[in-house]
C-alpha cells in the first residue's frame, strides 16, 4: 500500500487532526508529543517513532548530485525527496532504481503524478499544506489508490456439487458497491471476481460489508499486492476490494466467519488457462458479469461469462515471483 504522510513541521492543529481523519500513516513535526494529544498516529521528530536522519532522510533535490545521493539512499532507507521544480524524469529515475522513495507533493495533481510514475509510483507521498481541504483530498485520493487489477472475461465451463467444507465469510469495514467484491481462487495465479453481498434477495437482508468468498484453503488478493489464504484472514488485515473494471481499493477486516456449509466448484476458461474456485452453494454467493452485473452461483451455467484475474509465475509466502509452478 501507498504511504500517506503530512508534514506538520509548520504546526496546525486542524490540520493534524484533519490528517488523522482522513487516513494519514505519518505526520512528520517538530515535536510528536502534540500529535499524540489527538491520537494514535506514527511520527518521524526528534522525540518521535522515526528519527529525521536516523530512520527517515529528507533529500532536497536541486541538481544531478542530489538525485543520485536519493536514488541510492532510497535503495535501502526511507528517503523523502522534494524539488522546487518537479518534473516527471528526476521521479521516474529514482522509482526506477529505489523502493523506497516518498515524493513531497502540495496537492491532488502532484500526489496522482508521483503515484502513476512508471506505472508503479512512488511508495507513498508526504504532503506539505496548510489546507485542511486538500489533506482530505488526498487522503480521499490516497484510499482509492491501489491501482487496478486487470479483469478478464472468463467462460464457465461447469459448475459442480462438491460435498460439504468450511468456508469464510470476510466482514470488512466498508460498505461495498454493487459490482464490488474480493478477487479469490483456488490457486494463485487465476482468480474469479467474487461480489459483495450488497443485494435484495428474499432470503437474507443485504450485507454490503460483507463478501461470502470460498473455502479455507483459496487465495485472495491482499491490497499490498500479496496474497493471504482466507482461512488465514484475520481483524485488521487489509484485503484488496475490486470492482468489474479493475479499479481497486483496500478495506480493513472487521470479522472472519467460517462455517461448514454444502460446497460448489466452478470451473472456468479464459485465455488458454482451465481453473476454478470452490464457493458455497447458496443463491447469495454471486459473481461479477463483464457488465458489472451479479449473477448467483445457483443460476451459473456453462458459457456464462464472469470475471477473473490471470497472473504469470507463482507465489511463494504469498509474494508474486517469476517461477514455473504447476497448481490444479
Amino acid at each position: 500500500m501507498k504511504q500517506f504522510w503530512v508534514d506538520l513541521r509548520r504546526w496546525d492543529k486542524e490540520c493534524a487532526t484533519t490528517a488523522i481523519e482522513a487516513g494519514a500513516d505519518v505526520i512528520v513535526t517538530d515535536s510528536a508529543s502534540l500529535v499524540r494529544e489527538l491520537g494514535r498516529i506514527q511520527t518521524v521528530a526528534p522525540d518521535g517513532d522515526l528519527v529525521p536522519e536516523t530512520d527517515v532522510f529528507f533529500i532536497d533535490i536541486t541538481g544531478k548530485a542530489d538525485e543520485e545521493q536519493a536514488a541510492e539512499r532510497g535503495k535501502h532507507q526511507i528517503t523523502v525527496v522534494s524539488t522546487s521544480d518537479w518534473t516527471i524524469i528526476p521521479l521516474e529515475n529514482l522509482v526506477a532504481q529505489s523502493d523506497h522513495i516518498i515524493a513531497v507533493v502540495h496537492n491532488v495533481l502532484e500526489a496522482e503524478a508521483a503515484l502513476g510514475v512508471l506505472e508503479t509510483g512512488v511508495s507513498g507521498v508526504c504532503l506539505v499544506t496548510t489546507d485542511p481541504a486538500v489533506i482530505r483530498a488526498v487522503g480521499n485520493l490516497m484510499h482509492g489508490a491501489t491501482g487496478d487489477v486487470a479483469m478478464t472475461p472468463c467462460t464457465i465451463l461447469a459448475v459442480k456439487p462438491a460435498g460439504m467444507g468450511d468456508r469464510v465469510c470476510v466482514d470488512t469495514c466498508s460498505v461495498l458497491e454493487d459490482g464490488e467484491g474480493l478477487v479469490v481462487g483456488n490457486t494463485s495465479s487465476s482468480f474469479l471476481l467474487v461480489h459483495a453481498e450488497t443485494l435484495e434477495n428474499p432470503y437474507v437482508a443485504p450485507r454490503p460489508f460483507r463478501v461470502n468468498a470460498g473455502a479455507v484453503h483459496a487465495y485472495c488478493l491482499m491490497a499490498d499486492g500479496k496474497t493471504a489464504y482466507l482461512s488465514e484472514l484475520k481483524s485488521g488485515d487489509m484485503v484488496l476490494v475490486s470492482g468489474a473494471t479493475g479499479r481497486s481499493h483496500p478495506a480493513t477486516v472487521g470479522r472472519v466467519k467460517i462455517e461448514r456449509r454444502p460446497l460448489l466448484l466452478v470451473e472456468a476458461e479464459s485465455e488458454g488457462r482451465r481453473f476454478s474456485l470452490i464457493l458455497q452453494n447458496a443463491e447469495t454467493i454471486r459473481l461479477v458479469r463483464p457488465d458489472s452485473s451479479a449473477v448467483s452461483v445457483v443460476d451459473l451455467k456453462a458459457g456464462d461469462v464472469v470475471l477473473g484475474h490471470l497472473e504469470t509465475g507463482g507465489r511463494h509466502f504469498g509474494h508474486a515471483i517469476e517461477e514455473t509452478i504447476v497448481e490444479q
